[in-house]
């Protein structure tokens, strides 16, 4: 696959982002004790942990802003964490003793700030990541697909007439990564089904099926050969 930026470039990423995070922001606010600690479909995690999870990744996102990785680096090697997984979960640990409303207002706060200082630099412009320099937009893609994810982790709800909007606008991100990422799968969307092969494998997938599979949440149960599902994974 080749890199298409005209593939993304109708969307709008910080609006996108926006939509997002008022999502979450919705449903995490107002949550009872009981719904705050049921399993989220993040394998291991309440839906508390995953707002504890986007509270803590957000010390990355500021790094990134703030050209200060080395200083992130640092710290968690002197707390042992090291790792993508080893800092999400250290993330998750240092939150589960703070009162909820405390990590959510700490998750708002944080979110809003990455959300403005991203919008202020545009897309075009250049980003410190721990991958190197990155266009703030695809960078802000990203954080949109996380953000989608985890909203469909802990089950926020999305709007009957939005459903379909925010479907495409997940294919056309997760096809423009996989591109970036020089994927060994090759891709043929069309309006009702995606065509997929890699490693000798081939499948049709719908758009939502697609979606799932490149942030690693399809069911197991689910018969896409695992060839394919290794190689559409790019946004998890």
């Amino acid at each position: 696959m080749t890199i298409d930026d005209a593939a993304v470039a109708d969307l709008d990423p910080f609006g996108i982002y926006d939509a997002e995070a008022e999502r979450l922001d919705r449903f995490f606010t107002g949550l009872s004790e009981r719904e705050r600690d049921r399993p989220s479909r993040a394998a291991g995690w309440s839906v508390r942990d995953v707002l504890a999870h986007l509270a803590g990744e957000e010390l990355y996102n500021h790094a990134c802003l703030d050209d200060e990785l080395a200083r992130l680096t640092d710290m968690l090697t002197q707390e042992g964490v090291s790792g993508l997984g080893g800092f999400n979960d250290w993330c998750v640990r240092e939150r589960r003793a703070l009162p909820y409303d405390e990590v959510l207002a700490e998750w708002r706060r944080k979110n809003a700030e990455t959300r403005r200082r991203m919008r202020e630099l545009g897309r075009n412009a250049t980003l410190q990541t721990l991958a190197g320099p990155y266009p703030v937009g695809a960078q802000t893609f990203h954080y949109c697909s996380e953000l989608a994810t985890h909203a469909d982790d802990v089950g926020a709800p999305v709007a009957a007439g939005e459903a379909g909007g925010r479907t495409e606008w997940r294919v056309k991100v997760a096809l423009y990564v996989l591109a970036e990422q020089h994927a060994k799968a090759q891709v043929k969307p069309s309006a009702e089904q995606i065509w997929v092969y890699a490693d000798g494998a081939e499948a049709q997938l719908s758009p939502p099926e697609f979606v799932e599979a490149t942030v690693g949440r399809l069911p197991d149960d689910h018969p896409l050969d695992p060839r394919i599902r290794s190689a559409l994974r790019c946004l998890a």
